[in-house]
């Protein structure tokens, strides 16, 4: 199966993984918070933040293995390919220990961080967890490389099942444990075990599908120069991304106790939601931009990708913000309960912002392949420190919302404003014809979002029966509109051909 076909079927496997994800978010998440109870979901989110924090020893070079492993595929560099993987076994595995050391002296350390807010039985626990999802994280970089390695082959199809069966198997483990009366530790374990599954499973692809001949013949001072010189700004950057998405349940932690951790996590859940749908298109390309910049592209032709992909993010995206301010309220009280409620508003204070730089998500990739990724990072780094000192007195002050006011102005001044200048003076990338497209769709797509939030003032919305037919209804107004007033031919296309396949299909 060529690259392109993979692109496109990666793409739609990625919404179903999302669909499936969402599904099982909604269903089994207020049945987790019912067994676990606050306290002990509040400390496994806790302690998933703090764990996240150390992904960023990858220090960017997932991104930097795609990026240059899709070079050398293009230049049928092979035996560069080949070192470049043995090299990057060996660093990862380096990686991979370090991860494991860091991991331990944030266990001795609990403690000192965390008993002002918390009990002795809490921190115990907090403890255990973190012992097990820092070898579970120390395992995930030894074999890292691997999924690198699928990502770059552009071999989506295999990638997106095995997130799919990721996403499905756990909360099937987890359910009977829950029931049997486990609690967050077990939790950890399944996670775990199913992320064994996962890592082995890219391993043994690489080997018997791909044929990877991983050759480590020594470090090569001059390509790891040139890697490290591209990958120090990408790790920067996730150093920032992790400080600005966790900074919050981790200040909330030490000034608010595991309450607050716990309802901000149900927005920060939305939130993710949020942040997969975007990457469902966007992420796929990163090979194909490395490809087009190799082969010397135009940033008029990159300027038409940018476009093209943002604007089909930008129906998806549009849909899901606007449901979330025409239901998100009633949705969140029926869904996780009347204690909650203030998780609607973190999750508008969040995601509303996060809109736009979802939107343009293919910049980052644009950034990566051209090596112009230093002055997002340093920009970032300065917003998320300004983030950190404005969401500590904002968190004491007003707990979760004033954490995501925090997050939420560092987003605006960061990613939109300044980001946006970047990829007009500096990129080259058409922005003023981007935001021409934006505009123009959105003002139809206004008209049924304005229509519903009348109607329902008079026609109120009870329970998830209401919120579906609500929602029925305002997706099949949004459709039409969106498909007779604002697709251009290529949109079009995309959906007659999904239709004519399901039509032929079911004949």
């Amino acid at each position: 199966m060529n690259d392109s076909k993979q692109r496109k079927i990666g793409a739609a496997l990625s919404y179903v993984s999302i669909i499936a994800s969402t599904l099982v978010g909604l269903l089994y998440t207020p049945f987790l918070i019912f067994k676990l109870g606050q306290s002990e979901y509040g400390l496994y989110s806790l302690v998933s933040s703090i764990i996240g924090y150390l992904t960023v020893l990858d220090l960017g070079f997932g991104n930097a293995i795609v990026v240059y492993t899709s070079k050398y595929r293009q230049k049928k560099e092979f035996d560069k390919e080949n070192k470049l993987h043995g090299m990057f076994k060996i660093i990862y595995l380096i990686i991979g220990i370090i991860a494991g050391l860091i991991g331990i002296i944030l266990y001795l350390n609990v403690n000192n961080m965390f008993s002002a807010s918390m009990n002795d039985f809490e921190l115990h626990e907090l403890k255990i967890m973190m012992l097990i999802l820092t070898f579970n994280l120390s395992l995930t970089f030894i074999f890292s490389l691997y999924s690198s390695i699928i990502n770059a082959y552009e071999k989506f199809i295999f990638q997106k099942l095995l997130a799919i069966l990721n996403t499905l198997l756990k909360p099937l483990l987890m359910i009977p444990l829950l029931f049997m009366g486990f609690k967050s530790i077990s939790m950890c374990l399944v996670i775990t075990f199913v992320n064994c599954i996962v890592l082995l499973s890219n391993y043994f692809y690489c080997k018997k599908k791909i044929g990877v001949h991983a050759k480590f013949s020594g470090f090569d001072k001059n390509i790891l120069k040139v890697i490290i010189g591209y990958s120090i700004w990408l790790f920067l950057g996730t150093i920032v991304d992790r400080i600005n998405w966790s900074v919050d349940n981790f200040v909330l932690g030490i000034v608010s106790g595991t309450a607050a951790v716990s309802v901000y996590s149900v927005a920060a859940q939305l939130n993710t939601m949020f942040v997969n749908l975007s990457l469902a298109v966007s992420g796929v390309l990163l090979p194909k931009m490395s490809k087009m910049v190799a082969s010397n592209a135009s940033d008029d032709d990159l300027s038409k990708e940018f476009i093209k992909v943002g604007r089909i993010q930008y129906y998806l995206i549009f849909l899901m913000a606007s449901s979330l301010v025409l239901f998100g309220e009633q949705f969140i009280i029926n869904w996780v309960g009347i204690e909650y409620r203030d998780a609607y508003y973190i999750s508008l204070i969040l995601i509303l912002p996060l809109c736009i730089p979802l939107i343009q998500n293919l910049g980052l990739s644009i950034l990566q392949a051209k090596n112009m990724y230093k002055f997002r990072s340093i920009l970032l780094t300065i917003i998320a420190i300004g983030n950190i000192l404005i969401s500590i007195p904002l968190a004491k002050m007003y707990q979760g919302i004033g954490s995501a006011i925090g997050t939420s102005l560092s987003l605006i001044i960061g990613n939109i404003i300044i980001m946006n200048i970047y990829y007009k003076k500096r990129v080259g990338l058409n922005v003023n014809e981007f935001w021409k497209n934006i505009i123009t769709m959105t003002l139809p797509m206004l008209m049924p979002t304005l229509f519903i939030f009348f109607f329902k003032e008079f026609v109120a919305i009870k329970g998830f029966i209401g919120i579906t037919v609500y929602g029925i209804i305002y997706s099949l107004m949004y459709f039409l509109i969106c498909y007779y007033y604002i697709m251009n031919d290529y949109e079009k296309n995309i959906i007659n051909k999904i239709f004519r396949k399901l039509k032929n299909r079911n004949k």
